[in-house]
């Protein structure tokens, strides 16, 4: 493996503002990884690995907490995971050549992206919404939460395997519509549970592709995981309301640069 600086220094980035935020890593670091001239193909496989590792020590610390709702994040997994191996599937058997490929995971990142700009924007309106207004959605049964949550898996799976973009912020949004009123850092926790495998499956589903660059999986987790540690720690020395919307714009522009 090659150390390379300019990886190391864009995963301790990523791995810091998604510690201080709460931030999906795969919204960030997949356009990081394009322009640096990486494939699509080769940025969403790298990505999905590299999240599944930096995340994983989430799982631990927020079970040790009680913040992860296991039936929620199996309900999840069970849309998810089966979506995720039929997407590679697809990918595999249309047997698309490289440039096709590309296109396609370029435009779909592309929407993903501006998604995640909204849900990220948004965010703290549409959980006050979901909390203070009776509309259907906060009146579902828990057989109707079951099919809703499986659905929402369902989606999700999709999207992050072709994309590397959503189980984060889209996912995290679509719980606090689906179940407001548990505890945020409670559907968080459960959010990070369920993105752990999630991405895990998907990402060793493109490794076998041959869509994942190990070495700079490599770099990018020696700045990552260092990165991670700190930003946790300083999370609550930071101006949310400054932050977020400058990460919004920011995803929105390379979002709409991909598609146009």
């Amino acid at each position: 493996m090659d150390f390379q600086l300019g990886y190391v220094v864009a995963g301790l980035i990523v791995g810091f503002i998604v510690g201080m935020t709460g931030v999906g890593g795969g919204s960030l670091m997949t356009p990081i990884l394009l322009y640096f001239g990486v494939s699509p193909a080769n940025a969403v496989g790298t990505d999905l690995l590299y999240a599944a590792i930096t995340k994983a020590g989430g799982i631990h610390v927020h079970h040790k907490k009680k913040n992860i709702d296991w039936k929620i994040t199996g309900e999840l997994a069970l849309g998810s995971l089966p979506a995720a191996g039929l997407t590679l599937w697809a990918l595999h058997s249309l047997s698309m050549d490289t440039e096709t490929l590309n296109s396609i995971i370029r435009t779909t990142l592309g929407y993903a992206l501006i998604l995640t700009a909204v849900a990220i924007l948004f965010k703290r309106k549409i959980f006050d919404y979901s909390r203070k207004n009776d509309a259907w959605i906060t009146r579902m049964s828990r057989r109707e939460q079951m099919f809703a949550t499986v659905a929402t898996g369902t989606v999700l799976g999709a999207v992050v395997t072709i994309t590397s973009i959503g189980a984060g912020a889209l996912g995290t949004v679509a719980l606090f519509m689906l179940y407001p009123l548990l505890p945020t850092v409670r559907l968080v926790g459960t959010e990070i549970a369920h993105a752990v495998p999630l991405t895990l499956v998907a990402g060793m589903g493109h490794a076998g592709l041959g869509n994942v660059d190990w070495g700079l999986l490599a770099n990018l987790l020696i700045g990552s995981l260092p990165g991670i540690y700190l930003g946790s720690h300083l999370a609550n020395r930071v101006a949310d309301h400054y932050l977020r919307p400058a990460l919004a714009i920011m995803l929105a522009f390379v979002g709409i640069k991909l598609l146009f």
